[in-house]
């Protein structure tokens, strides 16, 4: 079973779709068999990173799926260990040998790791990986806009995209508007959150009922009236194509409004602040 999704360009000219498929935690065999589940039934945008430890495990995917690799759009990112230039070319070359892959269609920093402050070789680390065709597109994961400046301002190239937490517990509006101001993609990780609680309630359900939807076709149909790329995980087939189907429906301006309005100060799921948070 296939679909087709639609598509956001860039800034760099290139295309992601507008949902695509989170792989933290699907590990081995069965972490293989989710994945492929999900390209089968239709996502293309696939999300690992080097810290997941299972780059080889998507790459095994890829084989096993009958869609044909350009018509993927793989993601990896970059871990806070190998952010110095010299460490950070060899390792965009060894996520690309764990997944078997001659080429990443997108590359992010993890995260800025200010204290360590070596985000600004990291990124020209990208700029050359892309220069010599090992990366299609390059951005960042939890930057905040004054990290941004500086990586445009030092290298003259602002990433294609931010991957941030993003869910109706916290709905990064002010990083949202800047984004929106500087043409830099929002994708959302954690889009339903990580505790249950989004999942029940009583507001999003109410949304759900009315469109005889799901909590969590409502909650990623929110996020992408936002304007923002989702990236749901799960290991349920089921739950795959549910997350999938959210382009039969659209929220009003006061359903969006009802969900904005969860959001919450300490709506983190585990308190990283990119202001001082350290990925190793």
């Amino acid at each position: 079973m296939s679909r087709t999704i639609p598509e956001f360009t860039l800034n760099d000219g290139t295309t992601l779709p507008v949902i695509g498929f989170g792989t933290y935690k699907l590990n081995g065999n069965e972490g293989a068999q989710a994945i492929t589940s999900a390209i089968d039934i239709g996502y293309r945008l696939i999300d690992t990173a080097y810290n997941y430890e299972n780059e080889g495990t998507v790459g095994e995917a890829i084989r096993r799926s009958s869609v044909p690799r350009e018509e993927l759009r793989i993601t990896s990112k970059l871990p806070g260990r190998y952010q110095e230039y010299d460490k950070a070319l060899p390792a965009i070359q060894e996520s690309l040998y764990r997944a078997g892959l001659d080429y990443y269609d997108l590359y992010l920093i993890h995260w800025p790791n200010p204290i360590q402050d070596h985000y600004v070789e990291a990124w020209q680390a990208l700029i050359d990986a892309k220069k010599w065709g090992l990366i299609r597109s390059i951005g960042v994961c939890n930057f905040l806009p004054e990290h941004m400046e500086r990586l445009e301002k030092e290298t003259g190239v602002m990433p294609s995209i931010n991957q941030i937490e993003l869910h109706p517990f916290f709905n990064q509006e002010q990083q949202r508007k800047w984004h929106e101001e500087n043409n830099v993609k929002t994708e959302s990780w954690s889009p339903l959150a990580r505790a249950n609680a989004v999942l029940q309630n009583e507001a999003i359900q109410k949304i759900a009922d009315k469109h005889n939807k799901t909590v969590s076709q409502v909650i990623l149909r929110w996020h992408h009236q936002l304007g923002a790329i989702p990236i749901p995980k799960s290991a349920s087939p089921k739950r795959q194509l549910e997350n999938i189907t959210i382009f039969d429906f659209s929220l009003d301006e006061t359903e969006m409004s009802t969900i904005a309005a969860l959001t919450r100060p300490d709506g983190r799921n585990k308190d990283q602040d990119p202001a001082v948070y350290e990925e190793f």
